[in-house]
């Protein structure tokens, strides 16, 4: 009796030894799978929150923006003669010497952070630089408010085509990068007073859409240039030659691109 009641024990014993093996080998799967999740999901939001990925937006055929699998941006693409189609007209603002050789169209919205990003660094350093101060190089504006995810960016576009009517596109362009959070109505307007613009007409031009078509109208000349995203930058020469950089980049890829068509 005292033998098999020893070999129960140890039998017993074994059991529970087995048993807590288990829950350990099942806890420790666990644990690395909880583990493994919290760090990808780490690595996928810094990913979201870092420029590497340049903040780049599909383009659906009805000119809203859909955010896409994240897509590196930054590259200097080569364009031959013609390849890209990019038409300045009469009412584009352009800053710097009219006449310049090289002209940089930026397709922006103002709503963007990345555009932002864009405004505050490569072109604030472009504009400083001798490209731009000797008249080799010369930035025109066109609009590329992605509506579905920047709800506010449509008036904002509306509003500084108002300003330009008045011959301040420039200056409110920069006010509303610099004010990027306030885009409302009535900062909008608020704004144009600060500037002083004639408001009653700019009130009028606003509130009645007038300005709604110059956005339409470039916003199909950037999908007809290529555009998949903000901010987007298509370098022309006069012998139609052209180079496109996508994204908040460095000036470097501005340097760059220039360089490719002089």
């Amino acid at each position: 009796m005292e033998k098999k009641e020893i070999e129960s024990k140890a039998e017993k014993t074994d059991k529970v030894e087995k048993a807590d093996k288990e829950e350990s080998i099942s806890i420790s799967k666990s644990t690395l799978w909880k583990i493994g999740t919290f760090v990808f999901l780490g690595l996928f939001i810094i990913s979201l929150l870092t420029s590497g990925f340049g903040g780049f937006i599909s383009m659906t055929g009805s000119g809203t923006g859909n955010v896409v699998a994240p897509t590196p941006s930054g590259n200097v693409d080569a364009g031959t003669a013609g390849n890209i189609k990019v038409t300045i007209e009469k009412d584009d603002p352009v800053l710097g010497d009219k006449n310049a050789p090289i002209s940089i169209v930026e397709f922006s919205d103002f709503q963007c952070p990345f555009c932002e990003r864009a405004y505050s660094g490569a072109v604030a350093e472009f504009k400083n630089s001798d490209y731009f101060k000797k008249g080799q190089v010369n930035l025109v504006f066109k609009h590329f408010p992605l509506n579905s995810i920047h709800p506010q960016a449509q008036k904002a576009a509306e509003a500084s085509v108002c300003a330009s009517n008045q011959g301040k596109f420039w200056e409110y362009h920069d006010k509303l990068f610099e004010n990027q959070q306030a885009l409302d109505i009535a900062s909008l307007k608020s704004y144009a007073s600060q500037l002083g613009l004639d408001t009653g007409k700019f009130n009028k031009c606003l509130d009645g859409g007038e300005a709604a078509s110059k956005v339409t109208k470039d916003l199909a000349a950037s999908s007809a240039a290529g555009g998949r995203g903000t901010p987007y930058f298509v370098f022309v020469n006069k012998n139609g030659e052209t180079q496109a950089v996508s994204g908040a980049v460095p000036y470097a890829n501005f340097e760059a691109a220039i360089k490719a068509l002089q």
